[in-house]
């Protein structure tokens, strides 16, 4: 008998730890509404690239040779609890990046702030990436890498993220794998001012995505498909030119103490991520950045 790999055990372990010690956002569970695609998404490019399931529940994003698709939200939120279920590409997957992201513009504009989702693909039995990232006024760099503790093509899992004033929050499976904390300093890198559209996508990053763009796409394996369902915005919708619920925040769950720190439990698992399953992190990289962008020293 061959012996259990430690990527294996790794996710055996994460598996029990996980479900057994993290309590999660539980507020999330009760707040919040479902959205129906048709009412709430607009589909960004390539619509003959994008189907749903008979019920229109489940939203499928294909990628093949001659292009990828998108959808983002028809509404602006400042500040909420955002989350989506997603499952990845699978089988060989390298080159391909589906990601889940909130960003200010429509486009790649110079002054956007963006907050990331990238699950960066792999060849067939390697484990997938995340890779988060946030820009703030068209500047970004603030990358993070980590492993994951579960096949993410066999199953949904849900990942999230959590934006108040006070901090922003990334979650994998109510598990916190990132925190930003808003110092309000004046050079302070939290994306606090610009609402923000919701985007969902899937296309071709062979230049960059898989091993630093040494494994290229295999366009024989095409079409990838992502899939996604029950997104959650328990947030504040913007209407310009100033809606009243950003001055009430504190009013929802998502903007009162509890929310402004990790619980026990949380702070826990974060730790523990961030021992065992961070590939890359930019506050760690002094060749990139011989002086560390002032956020890293918190």
């Amino acid at each position: 008998m061959q012996p259990a790999s430690p990527w294996l055990l790794l996710l055996l372990y994460c598996a029990v730890y996980f479900t057994a010690s993290s309590p999660g956002p539980a507020a999330a569970a009760a707040g919040g509404s479902s959205f129906v695609f048709e009412d709430n998404f607009d589909i960004m490019w390539a619509e003959d690239h994008f189907k749903t399931s008979p019920d229109g529940q489940v939203w499928y994003l294909y990628l093949d040779k001659k292009t990828g698709c998108g959808f983002q939200t028809k509404q602006r939120y400042r500040f909420g609890w955002f989350s989506m279920k997603l499952k990845l590409v699978g089988g060989d997957s390298a080159g391909v990046v589906t990601a889940f992201y909130m960003c200010s513009d429509l486009g790649a504009g110079p002054e956007r702030d963006e907050i990331d989702f990238e699950f960066l693909g792999n060849r067939s039995g390697q484990p997938y990436t995340i890779q988060t990232n946030i820009y703030k006024s068209g500047v970004g760099g603030r990358e993070m890498r980590h492993m994951l503790w579960f096949d993410p093509t066999a199953d949904f899992h849900t990942y999230a993220l959590l934006w108040n004033p006070h901090r922003l929050v990334f979650y994998v499976d109510r598990v916190p794998i990132r925190v930003l904390k808003n110092t309000e300093g004046p050079n302070d890198f939290f994306p606090i001012e610009k609402p923000m559209w919701m985007f969902s996508s899937i296309w071709n990053a062979d230049d960059w995505a898989t091993r630093g763009g040494l494994e290229k796409t295999d366009w024989k394996k095409a079409p990838f498909v992502s899939t996604y369902k029950d997104f959650v915005a328990d947030a504040c919708q913007w209407k310009d030119p100033y809606p009243a619920c950003v001055a009430t925040t504190t009013k929802n769950w998502w903007d009162q103490y509890g929310a402004w720190v990790l619980s026990a439990d949380q702070q826990e698992d974060f730790s523990w991520v961030g021992r065992n399953l961070v590939i890359y992190d930019y506050c760690k990289d002094t060749e990139r950045y011989p002086k560390l962008p002032p956020e890293c020293s918190l």
